[in-house]
């Protein structure tokens, strides 16, 4: 099963998505569409988790990638498969691979994290380390591709991955048929676009709204110069759609079906991982978590029922343990103060009693004594709190000063 693209703008339409649909029966699983009572209340309408966090891999990149594989003529099958990635498609390209009988190789930066390159090893690929970026990576893949004749599996560019990707958008519609709304994440746009196909073809009704991380967001220039412009995407902790272009194919899609494409911030994309895990009980990678961040930055915006993809659920566990605090602290729920104190026996033991008083939990403290700006009788003191929200961390503030705390930052 291969597609062909006749025109740029529409190289797909219903029946494609639902070939790949037949296709991934037995291979993919249909994820779990879960209600949220918070989101819910915030929107003012049902709000719906598709999560494809719990799919094969971790995230949805099995669907694109299974078809492709499938598609190909047996002497490609034969020559075998490339791919470059840091994460999600490199494990979606080495299980579609394993599935089918086709020998892979996946390139993976030098600092890919440790789990993703031993799952993607364990799913059968060889993998191999190679460069510092993805733009190096890729560039080395595409050698080896052209050294070895093994067919290069794209991430997002092609009309196979897009029909893939599509079949989320069927599931939708079979397990939330009053939907009025698709929040979902964009990269390089394979996702966004195959909803699109699947669900404007039945429903033309539905909005389906794409989300960038502000600090890598191509779509939107791009979008308004009407072809896709290349950006130099910054660091952002959604690393699962940082992409400097967009796809020409999946963009021709964007451009004509998908109603709009809103941008998050570092912020507001931690506050949504650590809702998730705290109200949902859902491990969910920033990336997956971009819708979600979505409705928490605009609730008003959003017509529904509302469902959010969250569309996978691999991150390292150093990283979760980062954003997580870094949520807390965007929450108002994680306080980092500095203070001086007298240089003189039970004055720290005093500042914690204070601080228990306001019910301010203790997660660290440092002392530094050997700062020049210091007195030869001061101390300072560094303090992570762990609080309540931003109201509690104003009651804390207050309180220390109240008490005669000299609070430096």
């Amino acid at each position: 099963m291969s597609f062909s693209t006749p025109d740029p703008l529409h190289p797909l339409i219903l029946d494609d998505v639902r070939g790949a649909q037949k296709m991934l029966s037995g291979v993919a699983r249909m994820t779990a569409m879960e209600g949220s009572r918070h989101l819910t209340q915030l929107v003012g309408a049902p709000v719906h988790l598709k999560c494809e966090n719990l799919q094969r891999t971790g995230s949805f990149k099995l669907r694109g990638a299974y078809v492709r594989i499938a598609g190909l003529r047996p002497e490609e099958k034969a020559a075998g498969v490339v791919a470059a990635s840091a994460g999600n498609h490199a494990q979606g390209v080495a299980l579609a691979s394993s599935l089918l009988g086709v020998r892979s190789t996946v390139f993976m930066p030098v600092g890919a994290p440790l789990p993703k390159v031993a799952a993607t090893r364990e799913y059968g690929a060889e993998v191999v380390l190679h460069g510092t970026v993805v733009d190096e990576t890729l560039a080395a893949a595409e050698a080896y591709a052209r050294e070895t004749g093994a067919v290069f599996i794209h991430p997002f560019d092609h009309p196979d991955i897009i029909a893939g990707q599509g079949t989320v958008g069927l599931e939708i519609l079979e397990q939330c048929p009053e939907v009025r709304t698709i929040v979902v994440g964009i990269g390089g746009g394979g996702l966004a676009a195959g909803i699109a196909v699947a669900v404007k073809a039945v429903r033309p009704d539905v909005r389906v709204v794409g989300v960038q991380a502000a600090a890598s967001a191509a779509y939107p220039p791009s979008l308004a110069a009407g072809h896709p412009v290349a950006i130099d995407p910054a660091p952002t902790m959604a690393d699962g759609i940082k992409v400097g272009r967009p796809g020409d194919v999946p963009f021709g899609v964007i451009k004509e079906l998908v109603d709009e494409v809103r941008t998050v911030s570092e912020d507001e994309l931690s506050s949504a991982l650590l809702l998730c895990l705290e109200r949902a009980k859902l491990v969910v990678e920033p990336a997956g978590a971009s819708p979600v961040a979505a409705l928490l930055s605009d609730p008003g915006a959003f017509r529904g029922p509302v469902v959010a993809v969250l569309s996978g659920g691999n991150v390292d566990p150093v990283l979760l343990q980062r954003i997580l605090r870094h949520g807390m602290a965007a929450a108002g729920r994680y306080l980092s103060l500095r203070l001086r104190l007298p240089d003189r026996p039970g004055a720290l033991a005093g500042l914690l009693r204070s601080l228990s008083v306001v019910d301010a939990n203790v997660l660290d403290v440092s002392h530094v004594r050997t700062d020049p700006r210091l007195g030869l009788t001061e101390v300072e003191v560094e303090l992570h709190l762990e609080t309540k929200g931003p109201e509690h961390c104003l009651e804390v503030g207050v309180a220390l000063r109240e008490e005669g705390y000299q609070v430096i930052s």
